[in-house]
């Protein structure tokens, strides 16, 4: 939904500012700054370019407005979903989206509920978006940090405007099939061999937690599953959808799945036994998509 006159002022301090919009230094993927370091009369938007699929930004003291323009060096345009995941103690700011040259709110200081969620909003050019964090007025210049967390999706993890449907992929509430359990273990951000130790649940957000103990991680992309010195036991926890109503249970399971803002959610979950008779099955006929080392 487009905005009145806070959306207005914003577009137009943005109008105003014309071609004084000045790049500032990045790196490919994160970007921190301060507002302090600003002229305090100039009107010129600083601009920050981030060329990853994921990435961070931390804005300290935020003053005026900040122009943050997400362009991932990519050939493919699959990506045109984008997600935001403000910081606990996001203060200071609001996050706009542009879509033909009108903005709209994505992340709001005054709505606290709002801000302890992941919003996703798909993206009308692929390849460029842009952002604008407009700085909330102020009578003191106390620490405010406006910080937050990108994620860029394809299409095919990404279905819908939260982050429920965000993870539909990754938590299906059925079974995979053969082949999806093959792929599995070639594309997943994470392969871990395991039992369950402890399910809960949050009704509110409509999530569950899976604790895992693991006897080996065969991949992991960060390490979300951490080793016990002592024992030698891996544990670690993985995200699913309330509704998929996942139990505490007995047995040897294979984990696997995707990674979203640090965070594992579940995929294919095999029994370790059934997946192990399928992929020798799949090796014999030479149909395996990858090579998978069991030791």
């Amino acid at each position: 939904m487009a905005l009145g006159r806070a959306a207005r002022r914003l577009l137009l301090l943005l109008l105003l500012a014309g071609s004084g919009l000045e790049p500032c230094a990045a790196d490919r993927c994160s970007w921190k700054g301060s507002g302090l370091s600003w002229e305090p009369r100039s009107r010129t938007v600083e601009q920050v370019h981030l060329r990853c699929t994921e990435g961070s930004l931390e804005w300290l003291y935020p003053a005026r407005a900040l122009r943050v323009v997400l362009e991932p060096n990519l050939s493919s345009t699959r990506h045109t979903t984008v997600c935001i995941k403000p910081a606990s103690d996001f203060q200071g700011a609001s996050i706009y989206v542009e879509r033909a040259g009108q903005l709209h709110l994505v992340v709001s200081e005054a709505e606290e509920a709002r801000l302890r969620h992941v919003s996703c909003f798909s993206a009308h050019t692929p390849q460029r978006v842009a952002l604008f964090l407009q700085a909330s007025p102020q009578r003191d210049i106390s620490r405010r940090t406006a910080s937050f967390q990108y994620e860029l999706l394809s299409n095919q993890s990404a279905a819908g405007p939260d982050v429920q449907k965000m993870a539909l992929v990754e938590a299906m509430c059925r079974p995979c099939d053969n082949m999806e359990l093959l792929m599995a273990i070639c594309s997943s951000d994470f392969v871990v061999r395991g039992s369950i130790r402890n399910v809960s649940h949050d009704p509110e957000n409509h999530m569950s937690q899976v604790e895992v103990s693991g006897q080996k991680v065969y991949r992991q992309k960060n390490k979300i599953f951490r080793q016990d010195e002592a024992t030698g036991e891996w544990r670690g926890p993985i995200k699913t959808l309330l509704r998929c109503k996942v139990k505490k249970g007995a047995g040897d399971f294979l984990f696997t799945g995707n990674e979203h803002f640090g965070e594992a959610w579940l995929g294919c979950a095999p029994r370790f036994k059934d997946f192990s008779s399928i992929y020798q099955a799949a090796r014999e006929r030479g149909t395996n998509p990858c090579e998978f080392q069991f030791h």
